[in-house]
């Protein structure tokens, strides 16, 4: 090794870098930019033959009060997200990952996934879909800034359309 400073040498050599564990983030709205995610993480876990988890969380904020109270709403509401997640598993399945997780958080989007989902499935890579348009609203598309801040892995943000 070069006694060179690092900050202005390339003396080092390059080496394979693969992920073992991929976790992916859907909107339950199905968003462009989660399908296209979605897409890019189920072809790169078949690839490289890897574990895949697919995560969608319950935006329990967008109820309104009568409907979060309710237990019946808040069932039917979560049963709509697990089949939902459930479709998305078999459609990684179809397209050929063998190992697939499906996964449920409820809160607000990015704090779940960066704080509870991120330390509990030990991803190596987090792969996101990115809108560049309606930010108001706080869809997981709208949080993926904060997950590349804040994840304790690797982030890709895959945009709605390319440019």
């Amino acid at each position: 090794m070069s006694t060179e400073d690092p900050k202005n040498t390339l003396d080092f050599e390059v080496e394979n870098m693969n992920f073992h564990r991929l976790l992916v983030a859907v909107d339950e709205d199905d968003s462009t930019s989660s399908i296209r995610a979605f897409n890019y993480a189920v072809t790169l876990a078949k690839t490289y033959r890897v574990p895949l988890a697919i995560v969608t969380i319950l935006e329990t904020g967008d109820l309104n009060i009568y409907d979060s109270l309710s237990p019946d709403v808040l069932s039917d509401h979560r049963q709509e997200v697990l089949d939902k997640i459930n479709q998305y598993a078999a459609k990684a399945k179809d397209f050929g990952v063998t190992d697939v997780t499906p996964l449920i958080g409820e809160g607000k989007p990015g704090n779940i996934i960066v704080n509870k989902i991120i330390p509990d499935w030990r991803p190596d890579l987090l792969i996101v879909g990115s809108e560049t348009t309606d930010k108001n609203r706080l869809f997981i598309g709208s949080q993926a800034s904060y997950m590349a801040q804040n994840a304790a892995c690797s982030v890709i943000v895959v945009r709605a359309n390319d440019m």
